[in-house]
């Protein structure tokens, strides 16, 4: 073997060396503790659920990243933590007695552990400005949580939607 393949050979089986060294180094990222995630995420909403119960809508805005996208059924998008604070002032003005109790609720956590998704039932309480009766109403709660800079968890974007009434019977064909 000549020294140009020798030489060859070494600097193949350095640069083989080089891309193995680089793959190891992706691969040894530590996953992340799946479980702390859904903990920590489940303890920011129950926070969450005792300031909105609170009817305190600075503390409701703590737990929203400052971008924060808000989706709710026939209104426009409301973006970012001062836009929450304020239609969250307005609601707790306009229904004094709102109140929201969880039904059930799960998080889902990626192996990454960079985001986490929290999805959960609600009834939401009120006096009904219009009937003056008290409603309840089944609510789906779907959002997306984003770890920060400083380590917390908040609130990326949420979805909030009625769960609607049951479905009306259909009648039996002959």
């Amino acid at each position: 073997m000549s020294r140009f393949h020798l030489a060859g050979a070494a600097v193949a089986t350095l640069m083989a060396a080089a891309l193995g060294a680089c793959n190891q180094t992706v691969n040894e990222k530590p996953a992340a503790d799946t479980t702390k995630v859904a903990d920590a995420v489940k303890g920011d909403v129950a926070q969450l659920v005792a300031a909105m119960n609170a009817h305190d809508p600075a503390k409701v805005a703590v737990h929203d990243a400052p971008d924060m996208i808000a989706m709710f059924h026939g209104m426009s998008n409301i973006v970012g933590r001062d836009a929450d604070q304020a239609g969250m002032k307005k609601t707790f003005a306009d229904v004094p007695d709102f109140h929201i109790t969880l039904v059930d609720e799960a998080v889902d956590v990626p192996a990454s552990g960079e985001m986490a998704v929290y999805r959960s039932t609600y009834d939401n309480s009120f006096t009904d400005s219009r009937t003056k009766k008290s409603t309840t109403l089944r609510v789906n709660y779907l959002a997306g949580y984003k770890k920060q800079a400083d380590g917390s968890w908040k609130v990326a974007w949420y979805v909030v939607s009625d769960t609607g009434a049951p479905p009306a019977a259909v009648p039996a064909r002959s």
